[in-house]
This record gives structure tokens, sequence and C-alpha cells, in this order.
């Protein structure tokens, strides 16, 4: 949660190293001192952030604004307090997160919604199998259905991220129990990667990439409607599932009521493209993971744990051709 220097700096620039930094720290104040007497300690932690963090304070401000007017729900306007209360559910996401690295929080402690079978066939993929690639997000705690291994059955799940502290994620996770996950540092889809990818699915490995993140550089992107207002998102999940031929799954996992809700639902059952029908293709896979992503932000409203600028496009939405995203309510 680190703060920016300027609007048009990067996330990963600033938000990802603050973000590896306080989870650092989390780790070391839970090893010495335990989850009880460091909460305070966080709770700390997320003040200072939350005091000396102007911007990240006026980019969850204008998240929840847009939340509210979209939803029509007047109650998730944004106040000094609702502001607060994201950064400090930011805060207990990371106690949360290790304890799971950890062992202490339980699949018998968690909820799952898998209406499609995709636990399922995570767990098929101990006999062989090819992969498939998990689409997460970056509201909830992604971190706690990764670290439960029961869910994937002991099936390797490779990351794909946009960080250059890969190497040290990946220590401070190993340090903690979490050996079935790994962290790859993904920068451009170049014919390497590519093949290195399609290999890891034929070995019945599992893609994971995050569907809300704009690749460094403002690199391959889309723009379409999320909230109301146009928001560019990443075309690298699609793009991964069209050129693979790779089934695609939605997760996320939300903390409510104090207990973990594991979301896990097919997206794309046979992703497949000619080359005049990709950017169509890319763009309503993209609108429909941005509508997807709408009604979630409503059962927890304050777990949404980008506090970069999100809205940050200048100019509208596309108006042309049936497949061209509109701004719209969907119902939740």
């Amino acid at each position: 949660m680190a703060e920016h220097s300027t609007d048009k700096q990067h996330w990963a620039a600033q938000r990802e190293r603050g973000s590896f930094w306080l989870m650092k720290l989390t780790a070391f104040g839970l090893r010495l001192l335990g989850r009880r007497p460091m909460t305070p300690v966080l709770y700390g932690i997320v003040l200072y952030f939350f005091v000396f963090g102007r911007r990240a304070r006026h980019n969850v401000r204008q998240y929840q604004d847009y939340l509210a007017q979209w939803s029509g729900r007047s109650e998730l306007r944004p106040t000094l307090r609702s502001v607060f209360g994201q950064f400090m559910a930011f805060g207990e996401s990371l106690l949360d997160r290790l304890d799971a690295w950890h062992g202490k929080l339980k699949l018998s402690q968690v909820t799952l919604h898998d209406p499609d079978g995709v636990r399922q066939r995570l767990m098929k993929n101990r006999q062989g199998g090819r992969g498939e690639i998990l689409v997460g997000t970056h509201l909830g705690n992604l971190e706690v259905c990764r670290a439960l291994a029961e869910l994937g059955e002991q099936v390797p799940l490779n990351v794909l991220v946009h960080t250059a502290n890969v190497a040290h994620f990946n220590r401070l996770q190993n340090a903690a129990g979490d050996h079935q996950l790994h962290l790859m540092q993904v920068s451009e889809m170049d014919a390497a990667l590519m093949l290195d990818l399609s290999q890891r699915l034929d070995r019945g490995e599992w893609l994971a990439i995050a569907g809300d993140r704009v690749p460094l550089q403002d690199g391959r992107r889309v723009v379409v409607d999320f909230l109301g207002h146009p928001a560019p998102f990443p075309q690298g999940p699609w793009m991964l599932a069209g050129l693979l031929r790779c089934p695609v799954n939605l997760m996320c996992c939300l903390k409510i009521d104090g207990r973990y809700q594991i979301h896990l639902e097919s997206f794309i059952d046979a992703p497949a493209w000619d080359r005049r029908q990709r950017e169509a293709l890319i763009k309503g896979w993209a609108q429909r993971y941005a509508d997807y992503l709408a009604r979630k932000c409503l059962l927890a409203p304050r777990q949404w744990f980008n506090f970069h600028p999100y809205w940050h496009v200048d100019a509208p939405l596309p108006a042309t051709g049936e497949n061209d995203a509109q701004p719209r309510r969907v119902a939740p």
C-alpha cells in the first residue's frame, strides 16, 4: 500500500514493494509474538499507511463511490470510517494468509462454493490429465485459496505475477510451509514462456493469473465497463486461454461473517479463435469478467485490495458494434 509519487506511476513499482515489506514484517512479528499480540501492532502499521497514504485513500474512496453509484446502495458511499475499514480489512488479510501458510487455517474452516466441479478436476490431475487456468482477483484473500493444500490435492500451482519480488515471495512462502505454490514473473508473453507454460499444463500443473491487474507499462489491455466507468483490464488471461487452448475457471475468496468463502466456477470451456475473432472474443471475455467482479464486490465491499488508481483511462468506452462494452449496471 505504498504511496504513489505520481498518478502515472505503475502499480508494480510501488504497491507490490510495500505489500512485500509489510508482509515480511508481519511474518516476523507472528513468529516472534503470535497472532493475538501481533494484531494491535499490525493495526498500528495499517494506521500509518492510512495516515500517510493520501493517494491510496483517494483511490479507495473512488472505488467505494463508484460501487455505491453502480449498485444504487447509498449505505456504501465512502466515509472516513469506511475508507479506514478497507485498510483494516487488508491488514487482517495478511494475518489470515500467514495462518493459512502455517497450516492454522484448514479447509474444514472454509465454505466452498463450487457448482461446476472445479475442485474435482483439480483432484483428477493427480492421476494425470492436462492442467487448466485459474483466474483470480485482488478482491478478497486469494492467498487463502492458494495456501490450502487440500483444495488442490497437491497439484502444483504456478502463479503468474508482474512483481519483481518473485524470488523474495517464493522464499517467504517456502519458509512458511507453502511448497506447492510457485510464483513466475511475467513481463511479456514470448515464445519461450508459452512453451514453458504449455509443458507445465501437459504435466498436469495448473496456472493462476490475476484478471484485474494491468501489465507493466500498461501493455496488452482492453478497456471495458467496471462499476459504470471505463477501466483497463489485462488481456493476458484470455490471451493465454486462446493460445494454449486451455479451459478457464474463476476463483475468489471472501471473508463474510468471520468465515472464508471460496468461490470456484467455470468460465470458458474450450477457448479457440481465428485472427479475425480474437479482439472481439478477448473484449467479450474481459467484459464478462468485469461484470463478475462487480457482482462479487457487493458480497464483500471492503475487500477490494487495489490501492492504486484503477479508473485512470482518459478515453470513453467505444460505442460501435454489438460486442463493444457499454456502461451499464449489472444486477447483482
